[in-house]
């Protein structure tokens, strides 16, 4: 079993490809909080209402001071179809040995339909100023998550 975060845990550092060709390092958003948040596979119904959410949301998150970043195995081009296919307006980082989901404890062994199999746990970390953990959820819904998340931080 990978070992999850918790606040005031470091966040794993990571420098990952993204959906337009470009590459993202965590350092890079220091002085930023950072909602970093772990989907299995992009243009899965779950998925793509996560990704639209956060995308709704986006707005208010940034007038509250985060940056949305969306982490999964995908390889850069599937990112970039999703994107374009979803309007998606935030970055979109690739994964694909699923070393910094497994640093992150987001890849592991998971209940599916009542069977334990290995693969990504749909998680959300916000990340401080400073780059350590302020909140790590795991096994979080697809639906209904980024209002919750919301709530959570007090964004209205």
């Amino acid at each position: 079993m990978t070992e999850r975060l918790t606040a005031g845990d470091p966040a794993p550092e990571f420098t990952l490809p993204t959906d337009n060709g470009d590459t993202l390092t965590l350092k890079d958003l220091r002085g930023r909080k950072v909602i970093l948040y772990v989907y299995p596979a992009a243009m899965t119904p779950g998925c793509t209402k996560q990704a639209c959410d956060f995308r709704d949301s986006l707005g208010s998150l940034q007038a509250a001071g985060y940056e949305v970043v969306g982490i999964s195995p995908d390889a850069p081009a599937k990112l970039a179809k999703f994107r374009d296919r979803d309007a998606i307006t935030f970055p979109l980082v690739s994964d694909q040995d699923r070393s910094v989901l497994s640093a992150y404890g987001a890849f592991g062994e998971k209940q599916m339909y009542g069977k334990t199999v290995t693969g990504v746990i749909r998680s959300t970390f916000v990340i401080d100023e400073n780059g350590a953990i302020a909140h790590a959820f795991y096994n979080v819904k697809a639906t209904g998550h980024v209002a919750k998340l919301r709530r959570d931080l007090g964004i209205d």
